[in-house]
């Protein structure tokens, strides 16, 4: 504790307080639990697509939920808040780490901690699950961490962030499920939404372009601007979804292309009001275009799931 006295004539001295441990509260902050959705209903949407009654796969449901969201999910949030405290000391200076309350080397300790503790649960959950959550962590690490820094470059640090939040997670879900290698339409519709969560990540970019220019961060709102970063990013959230739709025709399942085409055509309504002003747009983008995208998602698992059910193509 180090004491400061304030100027002459006042009451009582100002104490400053230097932490030498982190508060359980910033830890949980670290965690931030509002990113265990995008994963946690990735994870949902590969349990529903693998055809199995609730009553059978409840288990490896919440167990994976929990891999999913407050342990993978987590950890990568960790991550990136230890490698991006700098970054952050100008775009969000009250975060945990650059506000003292994770001081020290804390949060790389705790970053380590966490992904220890998430490969060893992953590996009562088989050897499937136990693949895709050590091919997460992995880019967790390299999305943040140098050298490699995935996130320095938004081309392939947005893909990295939507494989890890769409696809992985999808994959374990059914493989947690099924007890091995989903098939390959689970395999594709789980690799097209990741693609597509390339365009999500763009826009979350949108939030920091100042400290990332500051701090030589290549997003792509830094290196082509805000309005074709913008565009770009529908394009990549639009053409995967008209390719989900071929697909689920193309497999017979039309209702359920449908239902994706009339949320998609919701989406380009909504896209032309986040093109027209995109950095003030993109947050409420987030919580209306995002939504529709991501629920469309468990359209085409209830769709894969009549598949299974019935063992139809």
């Amino acid at each position: 504790m180090m004491r400061d006295l304030l100027p002459s004539g006042a009451a009582e001295p100002m104490v400053i307080h230097r932490q030498t441990r982190p508060q359980p509260r910033a830890l949980l902050e670290l965690l931030k639990p509002i990113t265990w959705f995008p994963p946690m209903w990735a994870y949902l949407c590969g349990v529903v697509s693998a055809g199995s009654t609730f009553s059978e796969t409840w288990p490896a449901a919440l167990a994976g939920a929990l891999l999913a969201g407050p342990l993978v999910c987590g950890t990568s949030q960790v991550v990136n808040d230890w490698y991006d405290r700098h970054v952050d000391a100008v775009n969000e200076p009250n975060r945990p780490i650059p506000s003292g309350r994770v001081p020290g080397r804390w949060g790389f300790a705790f970053a380590v901690a966490w992904t220890i503790v998430s490969l060893l649960f992953a590996t009562l959950l088989g050897p499937q699950v136990t693949f895709a959550t050590l091919l997460g962590l992995a880019c967790a690490w390299a999305y943040s961490a140098p050298p490699l820094r995935l996130k320095g470059n938004g081309w392939y640090g947005n893909l990295a962030v939507g494989l890890c939040y769409e696809g992985l997670p999808w994959f374990t879900g059914a493989a947690a499920v099924l007890g091995t290698w989903p098939d390959a339409r689970i395999l594709a519709l789980a690799l097209l939404y990741s693609l597509g969560a390339h365009g999500i990540m763009t826009l979350n970019d949108f939030k920091s372009i100042e400290g990332d220019r500051q701090h030589r961060v290549r997003s792509i709102p830094v290196q082509i601007g805000a309005e074709r970063a913008a565009r770009l990013a529908c394009w990549v959230m639009a053409v995967p979804q008209v390719i989900v739709i071929g697909l689920l025709v193309h497999w017979g399942a039309p209702v359920h292309a449908g239902i994706v085409t009339v949320m998609l055509l919701a989406q380009l309504l909504l896209m032309r009001s986040l093109v027209a002003h995109p950095r003030e747009r993109a947050p409420w983008y987030n919580g209306t275009g995002v939504t529709l995208y991501v629920l469309g998602m468990l359209v085409c698992a209830f769709a894969l799931r009549s598949f299974n059910t019935t063992g139809g193509m």
